[in-house]
């Protein structure tokens, strides 16, 4: 080779030269981008996500950095500061151009890992960061996300706690929620109720993100834990810090509850509010989300301080049962909530959005305040001049205010659905005394998407509003007031019209609007009503009820068309018009434009004094069909009558009550409220000028005048059955009755002028009405929990009024001083003076000490007995189910798919066996005997423990067909019997149930009636007996000298079960009416404690739609109708010896009570899923009611249980009925000895020594003392709420109980049998 270079000329070795410096050229450069591609190769695939691992602090930081090399022109990684430990707080920045910070896009982030322990929003944050930075450029939702928003996102608050926790702990055992300094953080932020400091020694994660707060001017924020599946909002907290259950409303609550909403609707197990976490099974949450301080209150949380000090909007996201789960589960979390993720950061961009411009230089306005009216939380621009107030749809009057500049408001903005509408101010200095602001309309205004805005004035309605020269040197004249929106389209609405009417602004304005129904007319036509309020789904603690309802009378439709106005301009003018703003924030409004939209239908438009319309379409007057405390109405009950009476809500809907009077004639008919009905009948009349001036319709009715256009309704003319005296007997509602027209059916062309005479009445009222006189919380003084149905009464006032369910009450009254009492069975009341001003409302709080004393009036001494977290599960179990909408809610929660029929005895039969065989767990069948014709009598037990004794449990027992013509209760008892067994395990609140009750179902007394009896015969008897022909509901007796016949065999087995005696409640299911009877059906038995016999019968009957309007009467049955609460006394329907009832009062010692389920006593199977769909709520209402009362256990010093012991309630004892049973222990102090020496001894040197006489009479003295024979204790005993008791124990003798017992479930004249409280149920 040597050779060869020598022999090469000068030019050809030049040439090889650069040939080979080419090659090496070429060759290091392919090297070098091999490396370079090996290197990408490498780090990509480094930063492959598998999702089925957790990044340690190390591993979190290698990857993040290695991120943001990849991905530069989107991503910045960047510190905000150190932990305790000295770990960085990493945040990594996605943004286009992240290294520079221009104008024009809103800043958001996301904040995970607060709580070191709660570890799946560490990982699921870092799966967003990789999702962002990987699917930019590739996914055009992801890349304008990315184009258009700043997007800061902070895996980890505290890494010193997420060092120190352990995979798969699930509560936080191991520690690690705190940070090093064992401070936690999300308790650690400055709060709005209490002075605090922020340590930067203890807590320096918390100061570093303050000041990243305070920094960044953040708009959107969301913050992610563990622990339970829900979306909370603000605040978090409330000045009383009330430990749970108050609500605490923010400034933006409407807004907070929609985006709350946006996470959890996308999120597909967070929606369903139903998060089924192990150690909370019965924890549910409406829709997924929760204000915070209502689930528990939180001082010192993050997300408060974000909306109260940092400009910036922020929710809690809780996103896992399990704290730190398995790794396993991380993919499955990451589909869970990716969409719920890029979701909630879109939302940053919806509302109004803008800059702020000096109007002379053109320079950015920092910290100008931009207020919308209404709502008193204001923001403030950026650097730039730029603002983001996120807004829920609606209309707004927007203002912009800084100090040494003319603010500016701008009118009536429409915020749509979407994308936020862009809203620029310009503002000039001021220079004169006066010229301080400048009122513009929206048209005016520029609307643009560059920042530049003209400086100068122009009539063109694409430019900003500037002040001229000339108004800088002298006060502008200032432009009017802004006027609210008035409807603009006035029209008779059809039923069809006014239903997509209704939609259609439920639709446009859902932050404020719920549109739901109350039931049917007679022709199958929704009664809608329209809420409107700043959170319209749910009555909020403190915030009163209104109603308005119009079109009663089918033909006088001017009701019915102002309504519909007053609903468009409450919608129209939310935000904007300060009066209508405060009204819809402060109330619930109830609009029902049309009762009677079947009448509607017929009516005919120029109607003056007509008829045709009027009534429904059974033609029946509904002002007329209302039960009614002078006259018994005879009319059947008609089904826009019993929807109204079922809308049972604290509200208010001219002339007053009375409508009627005893004597049914026309003369003045006073209330105990009379003054007060008169002062909000002028609050309309005289905002009305032709109503006020008394002679309204002087053409038709010339001589009719009404002193200041008002009336008593009785004194106008005598109206029995109406609804006005109703809602005033029957509820917490005080209403007025509205005459708005002469003409009945005006023409469509003066529906202006009706709304011009009325749109001011309309509000004033609302406003008159429900904020003036007496409001305030009724709380219980030892845990501050709200307490329902306590009585405020008001001397010199006959009319009371009963709390909510969260304990707020509302009491209409006339300025001046008043004594105003609260008091509730099982509290000490409490009396105050309250002095009502004469424009607004008095706040009275009231807070009531429970009754615990003994008969002196000394509290109760002896051993309380401890609670185990069972216990207080069921506690909390019952409580929601007894409170506000608890139970139905849970009936709404578990519907199960079903196919009604009637089945025979073997069908019968196989459906009990199929019953435990799909669920041999908590099921178990037993044959209680056979009928006369050798058909087996079933029992079906549902426990947790079937078979089991189980001492500390209540047990009820349902019972149906007894006469064999009425099915439908064998029915309703197979569907109950599967409800509960499909949903076992399934919902946590049944589960619970089961768990803690034994539950024994009996289907079908008399099998061999069932056999004869004839479907859709709704009146024969044919079934009713049993195969002897006898009716087994008169076959109970417990004495041989009352029977006359030998007893029948199914009575027999019956008899057996009931003998049983450890049964703490039976229902039993009947028909051939509509009504709940209690013991007895003797006709002459007087009953000691009718009151919580009654009490049991109302719970069902209240649970029942259409039993407690007191509606029984049936033509087959002959009984009366309008029965009161749709509950009597067994013998007052059809009294009779020998029932069940009877027997099992008096000899079982159990309550029972009869539910007639219908008039027909054989309705066509068509009607069973109706009929299961009215008693379902009832029958579950049982399940929790028999959970409440008194329970306990007696025993001697030793801690042997006594049997036998008689217990006698009396007084001391606090029975709530929202509560479970009050648990008591009473030490019984028995002489264990005779003549000193043990009693066993003695007994036994007495029978040794054969001395028969002491013998007897040691044993006879013996028995006295300690009736013992069999190891059962305690005691259950139902009682009527809210009353006290005081506890008496006595020992007996069989011969000497009877003089005691008759204050208790005991039948004097027939009782031979064991005591009352034999077992603990």
């Amino acid at each position: 080779m040597g050779y060869i270079w020598d022999h090469l000329s000068t030019t050809q070795k030049l040439r090889v030269s650069l040939f080979a410096f080419l090659l090496c050229l070429v060759v290091s450069l392919g090297d070098a981008r091999l490396r370079r591609a090996r290197s990408v190769s490498s780090s990509t695939e480094d930063t492959v996500e598998t999702y089925n691992r957790y990044y340690n602090y190390g591993n979190l930081t290698r990857l993040l950095q290695s991120l943001a090399r990849q991905y530069p022109h989107i991503a910045n990684l960047s510190s905000v500061g150190q932990s305790v430990e000295g770990r960085e707080l990493w945040v990594m920045r996605i943004t286009k151009d992240p290294n520079t910070d221009s104008p024009g896009k809103p800043k958001f982030k996301y904040v995970g890992n607060m709580h070191g322990d709660e570890t799946v929003s560490r990982q699921v944050l870092v799966y967003l960061v990789e999702d962002l930075l990987v699917k930019y450029g590739k996914e055009p939702r992801i890349s304008e996300l990315v184009d258009t928003t700043d997007i800061y996102i902070m895996p980890s608050m505290n890494p010193d706690g997420f060092e120190k926790s352990r995979e798969g702990d699930c509560s936080g055992d191991n520690g690690g929620r705190n940070n090093a300094r064992n401070k936690d953080l999300n308790r650690s932020f400055p709060d709005q109720y209490e002075s605090r400091s922020v340590s930067p020694d203890d807590t320096p994660e918390v100061v570093a993100v303050m000041r990243w707060i305070q920094l960044k001017k953040f708009v959107l924020s969301g913050n992610l834990h563990g622990g339970t599946v829900v979306a909370s909002y603000p605040f978090d907290d409330s000045a009383s810090h009330q430990r749970q259950g108050l609500y605490s409303k923010s400034e933006d609550d409407s807004l907070f509850r929609y985006l709350a909403l946006v996470y959890s609707k996308n999120h597909p197990v967070m929606r369903t509010g139903e998060p089924n976490c192990p150690d909370a099974m019965d924890e549910t949450f409406k829709d997924g989300i929760t204000n915070g301080a209502q689930w528990y209150d939180v001082p010192g949380g993050m997300q408060d301080y974000n909306y109260l000090y940092g400009n910036c909007l922020e929710i809690t996201m809780e996103l896992s049962c399990c704290k730190y789960p398995p790794a396993s589960e991380l993919h499955k979390e990451w589909e869970l909530n990716r969409e719920s993720l890029l979701a909630y950061i879109e939302k940053i961009h919806i509302g109004v959005r803008g800059y702020v411009k000096e109007a002379i230089s053109g320079a950015d306005l920092a910290n100008v305040s931009i207020m919308v009216a209404g709502i008193r939380h204001n923001l403030t621009t950026g650097t730039h001049g730029e603002y983001y107030r996120l807004l829920v749809p609606g209309t707004y009057n927007i203002t912009a205010v800084v100090p040494g500049y003319k603010s500016v408001t701008v009118n009536s903005v429409q915020v749509l659905e979407g994308k936020a509408v862009e809203l620029n101010f310009t503002m000039s200095p001021v220079v004169s005394e006066g010229a301080d602001s400048t009122t513009v309309t929206a048209e005016s205004m520029t609307s643009t998407s560059v920042p530049n805005i003209p400086t100068t004035t122009t009539n063109s309605p694409n430019s900003t509003l500037v002040p001229s020269e000339e108004n800088k040197s002298s006060p502008p004249v200032l432009p009017p007031e802004p006027q609210p929106i008035q409807p603009q389209e006035f029209r008779h609405h059809t039923y069809v019209d006014m239903e997509l009417f209704l939609r259609k602004y439920s639709s446009e304005f859902p932050s404020i609007t719920h549109l739901y129904s109350v039931g049917r007319s007679v022709e199958g036509r929704e009664l809608y009503v329209m809420a409107i309020s700043g959170n319209p789904t749910v009555h909020e603690h403190g915030e009163p009820e209104f109603k308005y309802i119009g079109n009663m009378h089918g033909n006088e439709v001017v009701g019915r068309e102002l309504l519909l106005n007053l609903i468009e301009y409450l919608c129209r003018n939310y935000g904007t018009d300060p009066e209508v703003t405060k009204l819809v924030n402060s109330t619930r409004i109830h609009i029902m434009p049309s009762m009677n939209p079947d009448g509607y239908e017929i009516g005919t438009e120029g109607d003056v004094k007509g008829y045709k319309g009027r009534n429904n379409s059974n033609n029946f007057d509904l002002n007329r069909n209302f039960p009614d405390q002078f006259a018994t109405i005879t009319d059947p009950r008609q089904p826009e009558t019993i929807a109204v009476m079922n809308w049972l809500k604290s509200s208010l809907v001219v002339n007053y009550p009375y409508d009627d009077d005893k004597k049914g004639i026309s003369q003045y008919s006073q209330s105990p409220d009379d003054q007060i009905f008169q002062r909000v009948s002028r609050a309309y009349s005289q905002e009305n000028p032709l109503m006020h001036k008394g002679h309204p319709c002087e053409d038709l009715y010339p001589h009719e005048y009404f002193e200041d256009g008002i009336t008593n309704g009785a004194q106008w003319y005598n109206v029995p059955g109406g609804m006005q005296d109703w809602n005033y007997l029957n509820t917490n509602c005080f209403e007025v009755t509205i005459e708005l027209g002469c003409v009945k059916y005006p023409m469509a062309k003066e529906l202006p002028t009706y709304w011009e005479q009325n749109r001011r009445a309309l509000l004033q009222f609302i406003h008159q009405v429900v904020h003036t006189g007496v409001k305030g919380t009724v709380s219980d003084s030892r845990d501050g929990t709200g307490i329902p149905n306590v009585t405020i009464s008001v001397d010199e006032i006959d009319h009371n009024i009963t709390t909510a369910h969260t304990g707020d009450y509302w009491r209409l009254l006339n300025p001046g001083t008043y004594s105003v009492t609260a008091s509730a069975h099982g509290y000490q009341s409490v009396r105050t003076y309250a002095t009502i001003p004469k424009d607004g409302v008095e706040v009275v709080d009231f807070r009531l000490t429970r009754v615990h004393s003994d008969s002196n009036g000394q509290p109760l001494k002896g051993p309380q007995p401890t609670q185990n977290p069972s216990e207080k599960e069921l506690q909390s179990l019952i409580k929601d189910l007894s409170l506000g909408q608890g139970l139905e809610q849970l009936v709404s929660s578990t519907d199960t798919e079903n196919s009604f029929r009637y089945r025979g005895y073997k069908e019968l039969a196989g459906v009990l066996r199929g019953l435990t065989l799909n669920f041999p767990k908590i099921t178990s069948l037993r044959s209680l005997g056979q009928s006369v014709e050798f058909r087996t009598i079933w029992a079906l037990e549902i426990s947790n423990k079937p078979g089991e004794a189980e001492l500390s449990e209540p047990k009820i027992r349902f019972v149906a067909g007894i006469h064999g013509n009425a099915p439908v209760g064998t029915e309703l008892l197979l569907e109950f019997a599967a409800f509960l067994c499909i949903n076992y395990g399934k919902n946590p609140a049944i589960t619970k149930l089961i768990n803690e009750t034994r539950i024994v179902i009996v289907p079908s007394v008399n099998p061999d009636g069932r056999e004869l009896a004839v479907e859709k015969e709704c009146t024969s008897t044919q079934g009713m007996s049993n195969a002897h022909g006898k009716d087994l509901d008169t076959d109970f007796f417990g004495n041989a000298s009352h029977r006359v016949v030998e007893t029948q065999p199914e009575t027999r087995a019956m008899m057996d079960l009931i003998l049983e005696k450890s049964y703490t409640l039976s229902v039993a299911l009947d028909g051939g009416s509509l009504v709940a009877t209690y013991p007895y059906d003797k006709p002459v038995q007087s009953v000691e404690n009718e009151g919580t016999l009654k009490y049991l019968a109302s719970v069902y009957a209240n649970n029942h739609p259409k039993m407690h309007l007191g509606d029984t009467g049936c033509s087959n049955s002959g009984q009366m109708s309008n029965i009161p609460d749709g509950v009597m006394r067994a013998a007052e329907r059809q009294s009779h010896m020998g029932s069940m009832k009877d027997f099992s009062m008096d000899f079982g010692h159990c309550p029972e009570i009869t539910v007639y389920t219908g008039c027909c006593f054989f309705p066509p199977a068509e009607q069973l899923a109706t009929l299961w769909a009215e008693n379902k709520k009832a029958l579950l209402s049982m399940l929790v009611e028999v959970h409440k009362g008194v329970r306990g256990v007696v025993r001697d010093k030793s801690g042997k249980p006594i049997v036998g012991a008689i217990i006698v309630l009396n007084g001391g004892v606090v029975v709530s009925s929202y509560e479970a049973a009050n648990s008591i222990i009473i030490v019984f102090d028995m002489d264990n000895s005779i003549f000193g020496l043990p009693r066993e001894f003695v007994v036994a040197s007495a029978a040794a020594s054969m001395t028969a006489l002491v013998v007897t009479a040691c044993i006879i003295w013996c028995v006295c003392a300690a009736k013992s024979n069999r190891q059962k204790d305690g005691f259950h005993r139902l009682r009527q709420h809210r009353d006290d008791y005081e506890d008496e124990i006595r020992l007996t003798s069989m011969g000497s109980k009877k003089s005691l017992l008759a204050h208790e479930f005991q039948d004097e004249s027939e009782s031979d049998e064991e005591t009352l409280y034999a077992n603990k149920i």
